[in-house]
């Protein structure tokens, strides 16, 4: 049995460092989605105050629990296409707590 130990570690090296950029751009991602959806809805609530506008917030509320249950199942079904090898999980997880 011959093993390319070479292949190897280039292969772990690719997953890793592939893992380290996509977990790192994705919490970016997260951050800037989150500080714009934030802004939205105190600007919302502000026009609320002031009179402007009327908001339905259990509609509101329900409509914000659909979203979130979308983009789980959008990080699950990503996660099954991306390749599972531990050194691209383990530069996800250090990408991600990095980002």
């Amino acid at each position: 049995m011959d093993l390319n130990l070479n292949a190897m570690i280039g292969d772990m090296g690719v997953g890793g460092i592939a893992g380290f950029l996509t977990g790192f751009a994705i919490k970016k991602v997260m951050k800037l989605a989150m500080a714009l959806i934030g802004a939205y809805l105190l600007s919302l609530f502000w026009l609320q105050q002031k009179g402007v506008i009327t908001i339905n917030t259990d509609k509101l509320f329900n409509l914000t629990g659909d979203l979130t249950a979308q983009i789980a199942s959008l990080g699950q079904k990503a996660l099954g296409i991306l390749p599972g090898t531990g050194a691209f999980i383990a530069g996800f997880y250090l990408g991600f707590s990095k980002g």
